[in-house]
């Protein structure tokens, strides 16, 4: 029996377990910043309402 032929998925596996590594450091790194992204995007959601309502607000004034 030749070792070579026991070696063809090897570099499959290896990068499976490579993503796999990839996915869970990237959902660690979700939970762990939870917070702060939660409040990134009300940030964003309410600055971007009040621009738009001041634009509609302008808008109506100059009709």
């Amino acid at each position: 029996m030749n070792m070579r032929k026991d070696e063809n998925g090897q570099g499959s596996a290896e990068l499976i377990l490579v993503v796999g590594g990839m996915i869970v450091i990237a959902i660690a790194a979700a939970v762990f910043y939870k917070n702060y992204l939660i409040g990134l995007g009300d940030d964003i959601n309410n600055t971007d309402v009040k621009a738009v309502t001041n634009k509609i607000q302008a808008l109506k004034n100059d009709f």
